[in-house]
């Protein structure tokens, strides 16, 4: 017998009908003789339909009240799953994350787990009860409902499949696996069979839309084998856990983009010690995350930087740069809303040179200019021209040859 932790996605309990071919996948992995927990998202769209009454109800809804709302929707699904599976005859309840006890911390919208509760999931585990859990969702040390922020319900099954010692967690999705790019911009694409945390991660942060950057860390901090699969096939699959050797042949493993990408960028800033922290601190104060940041060279004493933010919240990061740009006294401050970001992921870079000159070789040679350059071990990410995504992405997926099998 193992635990497994089971997660659906919103398309996968999009209805009564969706919800009940849930059911019968989670019987088969108990009749298997596993105990399971199950980690839901709200049905699909409904997120989006709390969020719209939210800002019908106030240009600037309050964070408590706002994750109040939109936690409600995973409590619809998860009820519903427990009464289908009690009426086919398997014991089941659900729970709320206030009452599963998923500690977070207090920043409403982006809340991070800081501990959970195990006893209650444990008790009712012992009695073979299927526990359904709502994703998404904590609370705070005063009692305040919380939300994870977009994807957080990955987080949610990873966080739990950890604190249970799970032998697995299953992300069930729309699609059947990770593949080398979007399969819906280039037909070529190839599902892969494994993945690396650190590649999977990074692929995510980069754009990949199948797995939330924070519950990969979490995977890679606690070593919880993620199963990405289809819950509408039982084919294909993929797993993301430890490096191997094996990975280390493919020198680069996907491409990925991001059109949720505005660039910002402050013109003449002193360059002096102090400034920089100056422009960031307010905006990690409102938990605005700053993904690639370029600082031009010092001419005369000052500089040009430029950094990007998710275009959500472009308008909120601007009104905040603004005012800290005048501060620092900075010339003006621009925005670029029509940027994406194209990267190349794969542990095999660290061995490998000449990655990243082929990287720009073949964006040029599309004529494609590249605004914005950064770098890991196992990434490059370049901002470019929106228009150019679909090109970028093709160009680079046919240059290192991803639609051939190892």
């Amino acid at each position: 017998m193992g635990l497994i932790v089971h997660k659906y996605g919103g398309t996968s309990v999009a209805d009564l009908e969706k919800i009940e071919n849930v059911a019968r996948k989670v019987i088969r992995t108990k009749e298997a003789g596993n105990e399971v927990v199950v980690v839901l998202s709200a049905m699909a769209g409904e997120t989006d339909r709390l969020i719209a009454l939210a800002q019908k109800a106030s240009d600037d809804p309050d964070p408590r009240e706002f994750d109040s709302l939109i936690s409600t929707g995973e409590q619809v699904t998860v009820t519903l799953l427990a009464m289908v599976l009690n009426r086919l005859g398997y014991r089941a309840k659900s729970f709320l994350g206030s009452q599963v006890k998923v500690h977070t911390d207090q920043a409403f919208k982006k809340a991070r787990i800081v501990e959970i509760d195990q006893k209650v999931l444990k008790d009712e585990l012992r009695q073979g009860t299927i526990c359904v859990v709502a994703g998404f969702q904590g609370v705070d040390d005063e009692g305040n409902i919380t939300t994870l922020g977009r994807g957080g319900s990955d987080t949610s099954a990873v966080a739990l499949a950890a604190a249970l010692r799970a032998d697995v967690c299953d992300i069930y999705t729309d699609v059947d696996g990770v593949y080398t790019t979007d399969p819906n911009i280039c037909p070529q694409a190839r599902r892969l069979s494994k993945i690396s945390y650190d590649e999977m991660l990074e692929m995510a942060r980069a754009g990949a839309k199948v797995l939330q950057p924070r519950s990969v860390e979490m995977a890679k901090k606690f070593n919880v084998p993620v199963y990405v699969k289809s819950t509408f096939t039982d084919e294909g699959g993929t797993l993301v856990t430890k490096e191997d050797k094996d990975m280390e042949k493919e020198v680069v493993s996907g491409v990925t983009y991001d059109r949720d990408q505005a660039k910002i960028t402050v013109v003449r800033v002193p360059d002096r010690p102090g400034v920089a922290a100056k422009l960031f601190t307010p905006l990690a104060d409102k938990n605005i995350v700053v993904d690639m940041i370029i600082q031009n060279a010092s001419v005369e004493g000052f500089t040009d930087l430029s950094f990007t933010v998710s275009r959500k919240e472009v308008k909120t990061a601007r009104e905040i740069v603004e005012k800290a740009a005048r501060d620092v006294g900075s010339e003006r401050v621009e925005v670029d809303e029509s940027v994406s970001k194209i990267s190349i992921v794969g542990v095999g870079m660290i061995s490998h040179s000449g990655v990243a000159a082929k990287m720009f070789a073949t964006l040029a040679r599309e004529g494609i200019n590249i605004e914005m350059i950064s770098t890991s071990e196992i990434k490059i990410s370049c901002v470019v021209h929106s228009k150019y995504t679909e090109l970028a992405v093709m160009a680079l997926h046919e240059a290192f040859q991803l639609e051939q099998r190892s």
